[in-house]
């Protein structure tokens, strides 16, 4: 089995009467990129800032990369890749300057290392520009080379990619996987739910607590209590009250151009189209597909279930 470079119990963080991590337990193997995903406020950075050594826990343990969290930070620091939700760069300097200072801090004064990293996030050429004239997404690249110009062995990416457009973040996602082809594992967290399917596993936060963690493929068939219905009928607005006063429903909501409906197991589209044929509305079609990441955030929530246990 891979080796554990992230392994907590109980991790759980009190801000005197408020409690920001509520008892999560989780282990990350080496290799994975793991997404944590919730909303803002949830939790993951306060996670990431227990896990770095820069925040005690108030309860519970943890290691990273073999070394405690409590009893050995430094040695944690010198070893992970840290990309923070504000990107701590020194915009009067060029690019180039900002990562030879970040690589000085950490020993690194090989230009050839500076030339690599400059290759592989794409930023060539643009050694020379100030780092207030870069687009966010230039910014952003620029981030992820300081935080790997020291080689670590495990990345922390704190909302990476908040504020570009969804090229620019698809461009970004394609960059933590070349990175981590070479040997890198990464924890990266968003809000975002489209972006929790690029990970090999997901862990869904939600006001402190780890509601579940496991593959997209894994979640959608394990904590989605039913069937996902697109109903294509109008007009949209009143076809949705129907399907929300329906016993049969057991959430309904617009979903682009049509409507998502969330049903239990033995459900059949009749019952959909029944009550729609009654109230006159307009059917073009009801759909059978499969739940996305959204509906199943949803159900988590209204499942209000317990913190798992570490697997």
């Amino acid at each position: 089995m891979p080796e554990e470079v992230i392994l907590a119990h109980n991790l759980t963080k009190r801000f005197d009467s408020f409690t920001a991590v509520d008892h999560i337990s989780f282990s990350i193997h080496a290799g994975e990129v793991v997404g944590y995903l919730g909303p803002n406020g949830s939790g993951k950075t306060t996670t990431i800032r227990m896990l770095l050594g820069l925040l005690q826990p108030s309860e519970g343990v943890a290691s990273v990369l073999g070394f405690d969290i409590l009893q050995q930070p430094e040695q944690i620091r010198e070893r992970v890749g840290y990309m923070s939700q504000k990107f701590a760069l020194y915009h009067d300097l060029t690019v180039g300057e900002n990562l030879a200072f970040y690589a000085g801090l950490y020993g690194f004064r090989e230009k050839s290392r500076l030339e690599e990293v400059f290759e592989l996030v794409g930023l060539t050429g643009l050694q020379a520009e100030r780092v207030s004239d870069l687009s966010t997404g230039w910014k952003q690249r620029l981030a992820l080379g300081i935080a790997i110009v020291h080689k670590p062995r495990l990345l922390f990416l704190d909302e990476p990619t908040s504020g570009v457009d969804p090229t620019a973040r698809r461009a970004f996602w394609d960059l933590i996987y070349t990175v981590v082809a070479q040997g890198v594992t990464a924890l990266v967290t968003t809000h975002y739910l489209d972006e929790a399917e690029y990970c090999g596993r997901i862990g869904i936060m939600r006001e402190g607590r780890l509601l579940a963690m496991n593959t997209p493929s894994a979640l959608k068939q394990e904590n989605f209590p039913g069937l996902a219905w697109d109903v294509f009928a109008q007009p949209l607005l009143p076809a949705l009250a129907v399907l929300e006063g329906s016993p049969q429903v057991l959430r309904a909501g617009l979903t682009s151009d049509h409507l998502r409906a969330i049903t239990p197991r033995d459900v059949v589209v009749e019952a959909l189209n029944v009550p729609l044929m009654n109230a006159g509305i307009h059917i073009d079609s009801i759909e059978l597909v499969e739940p996305t990441l959204e509906d199943v955030f949803l159900a988590l929530v209204d499942m209000n279930i317990t913190p798992i246990a570490r697997e």
